[in-house]
């Protein structure tokens, strides 16, 4: 009934209902607080006035348990807030295994989509219903934020850096996408919207697009294009580390410290490779920083993502 007003859209996907209880129950605790401690102002200015010049308030000694009443009272409230609202964050920070992974590009002033079979799309985004979309999100310029309300979901776009939102949509139709965070004189105008369909619709969608090969197939060809295949080569006879199987592992670094392979730190590996050496190789990759674009690093990205571990053939194999 509240779906038309501006402060109530659409519910349309999986955690906006959890969203929007939190929400309502902020507001319902706060508004009765507000109403409660106004009335007691009141009632006390009214009970506890002064009737004479002569007359003299009696000292108040205090009371240890009202002191603890208003101590325990409020942190309970307020870790309430904290455990439900540390929940739902916890929640839509892991994206569903098998989630649709799709990759966006923020620029001044548009959304640029890439979907993993290669088609893309320009402040408007295809997706299936009832299926976890993952979202790979970066900036080509300045801060951005991802906002599209019917979904709850807002994330913020920070240049250098991948950030990574998900969500499930609920309800088929065509929803709102904005741009949260300014960033220039054209802010208002970035803008786009995120059909929903169903799957045998989406499905039909993808066939019937204009694409020129999957995300990763245009990462192998610029992984060709660069020389990165001279240096990271399967056999580990290259001056680079093996690539294939990286994603997800725990690489070692020369400080003997661990990280795990994600994104992020394939990105920062390709644009800034000084940053984290690998332990046992030597600091000679070039820098790729602004030689290649987000769109060109997503692609790189999804490339080596798509790369399994080398299985190699054991002694008895080999034999005849």
């Amino acid at each position: 009934m509240f779906k038309d007003l501006p402060l109530f859209p659409e519910q349309a996907s999986t955690i906006a209902k959890h969203v929007d209880a939190l929400y309502f129950y902020l507001v319902g605790v706060s508004g009765f607080f507000s109403i409660l401690i106004a009335g007691l102002v009141v009632y006390f200015a009214v009970k506890y006035r002064r009737r004479s010049e002569d007359e003299r308030p009696r000292p108040v000694l205090g009371s240890l348990g009202l002191e603890l009443l208003w101590v325990i009272i409020p942190f309970v409230i307020v870790m309430s807030f904290f455990a439900w609202g540390a929940n739902i964050f916890y929640a839509m920070s892991r994206p569903p295994a098998g989630s649709l992974d799709l990759y966006v590009v923020g620029k001044q002033w548009m959304w640029k989509f890439q979907h993993p079979t290669g088609q893309r799309e320009i402040n408007e985004l295809h997706i299936p219903i009832g299926r976890a979309v993952r979202l790979t999100l970066a900036s080509e310029d300045v801060i951005h934020s991802f906002y599209v309300p019917a979904f709850r979901v807002k994330s913020d776009v920070v240049p250098g850096r991948y950030r990574i939102a998900w969500f499930e949509a609920t309800r088929p139709g065509s929803y709102h996408l904005f741009c949260a965070e300014y960033c220039g004189t054209r802010h208002a105008g970035m803008r786009g919207r995120i059909v929903v369909m169903e799957p045998a619709a989406y499905e039909a969608w993808l066939s019937g697009g204009v694409t020129s090969g999957s995300l990763a197939a245009g990462g192998a060809k610029l992984f060709q294009q660069l020389g990165c295949n001279t240096c990271h080569r399967s056999d580990a006879s290259g001056r680079g580390p093996v690539l294939d199987g990286i994603f997800g592992k725990e690489v070692r670094l020369q400080s003997g410290d661990e990280v795990k392979a994600d994104e992020t730190y394939l990105r920062e590996s390709i644009v800034n490779p000084q940053a984290k050496i690998v332990q046992g190789y030597q600091p000679i990759m070039p820098l790729y920083q602004g030689m290649v674009n987000e769109d060109g690093l997503l692609q790189l990205i999804a490339y080596l993502k798509s790369l399994k571990p080398v299985e190699t053939e054991s002694a008895e194999g080999n034999q005849p």
